[in-house]
């Protein structure tokens, strides 16, 4: 049976953004469905909904057959020959940033009073981070995640438990969650982790030890959860390896996994004195399948799997996530105070909304809640604070105020965390 995975959430973003007089800009990492989003489910609805298919413009510069078509003098004058009459015409263009000058032409085709442009890219090198800084004020960001694990249960046979742990160990690439069996899924990861993913990086940066950064993608892979930051991993290179690698290129190999989006920097901020601590930080994986298969499947603990799976979902949903610290000072066995660091897993922001969060797989016994919750207890501010953990049997609060709710119900709730 051939399934169509839906992707409403990021379908209706393009929709939102219909005829706003910006480029729209999906941006995401390779094989995530960007192309599927804008060239199937959008065109699709743009099709229903009256457009004609003569308006719709397409132009996929990834194929070979459009390899002429990079060049934009040859790519501009064929889209302006598109454009036959006033009516109002839909560009989607797949993996933009293979068009060299790609930030001119866009301009010019949005600048044309009836063209609404939409296009997708891979990596954050040629499509900046901050796109409308990239396109002048013009560029519209829709960030794409591999499937959510609500988006995955939509297609999945059988309960949200199996679900789960076929979702933390294969991932959420579309083609591989489509994959038959257990050997597909893990030949198609290592496949694309090798020839699409790494392959892209070492071509795109001009990498000559491919070995040094396929070990800091190791580590990273080992370390999801921990704190970390180029100096540590010198040294592990060091003591482990014998290597001489500085860090000062493992910065540069962690922005190079970053560009592709690989892997996700989460930064340290001080809750108390309300700034950002510049290091150590916490590296997270976008795609749990990927990560697993960089470690041939070992490793597999689930608690910080879960973790990691809870930051791409606040991720997903629009959030800025950062980690959580708090410096307190309490009486030592002594009674002399002492300085201690409590950590909060994540803070959430979007808008005038900001939630404090614990992933804590399992609770089981009073003294892992006291644990869990105490950093919670120490924040002197209102915003609403959240335990989340695998063991609630459902969301209920404590007498502190505190949100207890169990990863399912967040994850296969949208508005979950304003239970």
């Amino acid at each position: 049976m051939d399934y169509e995975i839906k992707r409403d959430y990021y379908l209706e973003q393009l929709i939102k953004r219909k005829n706003n007089g910006l480029i729209k800009v999906v941006t995401g990492i390779r094989r995530c469905g960007k192309s599927f989003l804008l060239r199937t489910l959008y065109k699709k609805y743009l099709l229903e909904t009256g457009v004609d298919e003569s308006h719709i413009i397409e132009m996929a510069f990834d194929l070979f057959d459009n390899i002429d078509y990079r060049d934009p003098k040859t790519f501009y004058p064929w889209a302006k020959e598109q454009i036959k009459d006033e009516g109002k015409y839909y560009f989607l263009l797949d993996e933009v940033q293979l068009l060299k000058e790609f930030v001119s032409v866009l301009n010019g085709l949005a600048d044309q009073k009836n063209c609404d442009v939409y296009v997708t890219g891979s990596n954050a090198k040629f499509l900046s981070k901050d796109i409308a800084t990239e396109f002048g004020g013009r560029g519209d960001e829709i960030h794409m995640y591999p499937l959510s694990y609500l988006e995955f249960m939509t297609i999945y046979d059988g309960n949200r438990y199996d679900g789960w742990n076929e979702y933390i160990t294969y991932g959420g690439i579309p083609l591989v969650v489509l994959a038959k069996t257990e050997e597909q899924k893990m030949e198609m990861l290592d496949n694309l982790l090798k020839e699409t993913y790494i392959r892209d990086i070492v071509k795109r940066n001009k990498i000559r030890n491919i070995g040094e950064m396929e070990t800091l993608l190791d580590v990273l892979s080992s370390a999801i959860g921990a704190l970390t930051n180029p100096n540590k991993l010198q040294n592990t290179f060091k003591s482990v390896n014998k290597s001489k690698i500085t860090s000062t290129t493992i910065t540069k190999y962690i922005e190079y996994l970053e560009d592709a989006f690989l892997i996700e920097e989460a930064s340290r901020y001080d809750i108390k004195g309300k700034s950002y601590i510049g290091t150590p930080m916490k590296y997270y994986f976008m795609d749990m399948g990927l990560r697993n298969s960089r470690i041939n499947f070992r490793q597999m603990e689930v608690t910080h799997s879960m973790e990691n799976v809870i930051y791409n979902e606040l991720r997903m949903r629009g959030f800025r996530v950062d980690v959580g610290n708090l410096s307190i000072v309490e009486p030592g066995r002594d009674g002399k105070p002492i300085k201690r660091q409590l950590e909060v897993d994540f803070i959430c922001n979007k808008g005038s909304k900001k939630y404090y969060i614990q992933s804590a797989y399992i609770l089981g016994t009073e003294e892992k809640i006291a644990q869990e919750i105490r950093p919670f207890l120490k924040i002197k501010d209102s915003f609403k604070k959240i335990v989340i953990t695998s063991d609630t049997p459902k969301p209920f609060y404590t007498d502190e105020g505190i949100l207890m709710m169990n990863v399912y119900d967040f994850l296969l709730t949208p508005d979950s965390l304003d239970f």
